[in-house]
């Protein structure tokens, strides 16, 4: 096994913490984006989020995904902690599906960012118009809830781009021995 000098260790922490920065930096920007204009907009921080957990464990996916939560819920005017909790549970699902069965790959990232973002949106809709048995529910569904379901979704493939950017540059690689790589390679 190939130990890591104090250089790597601080070079380590270094990435790490830029990584962080920025992916808080384009949170704000995120928030920035849905907090101003009118409320035809995509819900940025969703797949923000979604990004996130992909590439981190399930504590860090789970706090990153509270955040944005009550971001949206600030930005939206909706109850403190609903969006919340809807997306740390997401954003726990998600980093768990993609570190066990899922690649990093931009289909798969997509499927599951308009799964979830047409579940989010079915969700506000259900809890905020269909419950109270308001006339012409339906059209709110096709003219408002559907635009911005399918916003989310283009500003997905936007936000996946800039995080795999981020990520080719800051996330730590792993260094192999020649005796991991034979390991690895007899094993399949």
């Amino acid at each position: 096994m190939r130990l890591k000098t104090t250089r790597e260790h601080r070079i380590l922490y270094i990435k790490t913490a830029m990584r962080w920065i920025l992916y808080y930096i384009v949170i704000f920007a995120g928030f920035i984006i849905m907090a101003s204009g009118t409320w035809r907009k995509p819900i940025i921080l969703l797949p923000v989020a979604l990004c996130i957990a992909v590439n981190n464990n399930q504590y860090a996916s789970a706090v990153t995904g509270a955040i944005c939560g009550f971001l949206i819920d600030i930005s939206c005017g909706k109850l403190f902690g609903y969006n919340a909790v809807i997306l740390t549970v997401f954003c726990i699902v998600i980093s768990l599906l993609f570190e066990f069965y899922l690649r990093y790959k931009f289909v798969s990232f997509l499927f599951v960012s308009a799964v979830i973002s047409y579940i989010q949106c079915l969700l506000d809709y259900k809890f905020y118009y269909e419950i109270w048995n308001y006339e012409n529910t339906e059209r709110i569904f096709t003219e408002y809830t559907l635009k911005v379901w399918a916003y989310t979704v283009i500003s997905s493939v936007f936000v996946y781009l800039l995080f795999r950017m981020i990520n080719h540059f800051l996330m730590p690689k792993t260094h192999l021995t020649i005796e991991e790589t034979i390991k690895s390679g007899e094993q399949r």
